[in-house]
């Protein structure tokens, strides 16, 4: 494939029509026309629905202009990084976080990034889904226990473990009766929550009287007394310190690790190191205390 055809092929459809792309970037409109039809016909594709006054992506056209323009924008920002002889990050970031992690901590991450880094412009995405990073445009997402993916590469930055909390009022239940419990999503059944405590492994029954879709909400319906809750111990340990909330325990159940996630066929650019190294910062070793610490600082 013609690269230069390819990058002109971008420059019309991020413009919408060869003569805005053509007084945007002062390239002559009858070069960048022949560049498209060049490459339409070397991919035997209409990338382009022709109008009197606007050309229009075809939905070939738009698969390609997606996939292929944060690509050519990446080659463009690496040339330009070794031609000033330096790896300066800079250019457009976009990431994608989960929605507990973007509300207690990554407002702050992301303006001590900006204060660091001010030639990149970082954008930050707040969601729980598994985005397509190729297709959404994304340069790196931060995950939860990811699943297995052969098309991307990253590593775990910070671990949390989940722990069953209740205010001091809620005693703890001698024997098998179920527990008021602050749940999260679900149908709203009753349920079981295994157990590690210095005792040993144990059951604790729960019903649910509340049910909340953000784990915040449900930490501050915990602190009124309302129920008990399963919540990760960053969200909970000052509570504990303070004596608001009592701690019944560890739920047996495996790690909660946070992922830093990108394609493993691009190469890594300046702004997307520069991050990585932010967190690294941020959170050293990774650990819980590390997290609270930091929301609370």
């Amino acid at each position: 494939m013609d690269l230069l055809a390819l990058a002109d092929f971008n420059l019309v459809a991020r413009h919408g029509g060869v003569g805005r792309a053509a007084r945007a970037s002062g390239r002559p409109k009858a070069t960048l026309s022949r560049r498209v039809t060049e490459l339409e016909a070397s991919l035997d594709l209409r990338l382009f629905e022709r109008g009197t006054r606007l050309l229009k992506l075809t939905e070939e056209g738009r698969a390609l202009h997606e996939r292929t323009g944060a690509l050519l924008a990446e080659l463009d920002e690496t040339a330009a990084a070794i031609a000033s002889g330096g790896g300066t990050p800079r250019g457009r970031l976009r990431i994608s976080a989960p929605l507990l992690f973007s509300q207690v901590a990554m407002g702050k991450l992301a303006a001590e990034f900006a204060v660091k880094h001010p030639a990149v412009r970082l954008e930050v995405t707040t969601e729980d889904r598994a985005v397509d990073m190729v297709e959404e445009g994304y340069d790196l997402v931060i995950r939860v226990n990811p699943e297995a993916d052969e098309s991307l590469v990253g590593r775990a930055f910070l671990r949390d473990r989940l722990v069953v909390v209740a205010s001091p009022d809620l005693g703890r239940p001698e024997d098998d009766r179920p527990v008021p419990a602050v749940v999260r999503g679900g149908d709203g059944r009753s349920g079981v929550w295994p157990m590690m405590a210095p005792g040993g492994r144990s059951r604790i029954a729960f019903e649910p009287v509340l049910t909340l879709s953000s784990l915040i909400m449900i930490r501050d319906a915990v602190r009124v007394g309302v129920g008990a809750a399963s919540l990760p111990i960053s969200l909970v340990s000052r509570d504990l310190r303070a004596g608001s909330l009592v701690h019944w325990g560890d739920v047996d159940a495996p790690e909660i690790a946070l992922w830093t996630l990108y394609p493993s066929r691009r190469l890594l650019s300046a702004r997307v190191s520069a991050f990585l190294d932010h967190l690294r910062q941020a959170f050293p070793h990774g650990t819980p205390d590390e997290l609270t610490a930091f929301v609370g600082s």
